[in-house]
């Protein structure tokens, strides 16, 4: 078996990894502008919630995490399919970064234009549609990229949840053939190209939303 086709087996799995990736990645989106909103109401017992949600998902590790809903949820009589259990972890890691991410962009927001808005007969809900919610995005674009990307970097705890994504592909491939070198290097080649096709999408994003004026390193 030649290395190019050894690259092509893996290259198959390739699929499920941006499928999880791009499915975590708006979970987390989902949950961490939730989170970022609801801080916004500045209630005692909301903020007392979702404090303890980010201080327990940013601190415990994605494969217990992974492992307490695939495996911990059957015992209570709640199956949860594999590629949910992923979709479901990554996305509450993520939100709970992207939460704090989305907090500090809202609180950059001028209160100048706030105010400025009030004055011209805005509702509060107008303020946060038209003029927070859009700056609160441009902002957190280059935090953003930075989470998305390390949720690519978590998808291959996949498969230890029975997801065919490329490492569980090259763990198979390896066992059958003895060949992890080469192997296990084809699967780092080609996370490195979805790696890397991700990182251009998103610098087109941030180019695209960049805000005049803010340097960017």
């Amino acid at each position: 078996m030649t290395f190019w086709k050894i690259l092509i087996i893996l290259a198959e799995g390739a699929g499920y990894t941006i499928l999880v990736t791009i499915a975590a990645m708006v979970a987390g989106l989902a949950v961490g502008l939730l989170t970022a909103v609801l801080s916004r109401l500045h209630r005692k017992y909301v903020d007392i919630f979702l404090d303890v949600y980010k201080y327990i998902f940013r601190s415990i590790p994605v494969l217990v995490i992974l492992f307490l809903v695939y495996f911990g949820l059957p015992g209570i009589g709640i199956r949860v399919p594999p590629f949910l259990s992923m979709v479901v972890s990554l996305g509450l890691v993520s939100g709970a970064y992207l939460a704090e991410i989305f907090r500090g962009a809202m609180a950059a927001v001028s209160n100048n234009e706030m105010m400025a808005a009030e004055a011209a007969g805005l509702k509060r809900t107008q303020i946060f549609s038209h003029i927070i919610l859009p700056q609160m995005f441009r902002m957190s674009v280059p935090g953003m990229i930075n989470e998305f990307t390390s949720i690519l970097k978590y998808t291959p705890f996949a498969y230890t949840v029975g997801i065919p994504e490329i490492m569980k592909a090259a763990m198979t491939l390896a066992a059958m053939t003895l060949r992890g070198l080469e192997i296990y290097l084809a699967a780092g080649i080609i996370y490195f190209v979805i790696y890397k096709g991700f990182i251009m999408m998103f610098a087109a994003v941030e180019k695209k939303f960049h805000i005049p004026g803010l340097l960017v390193e």
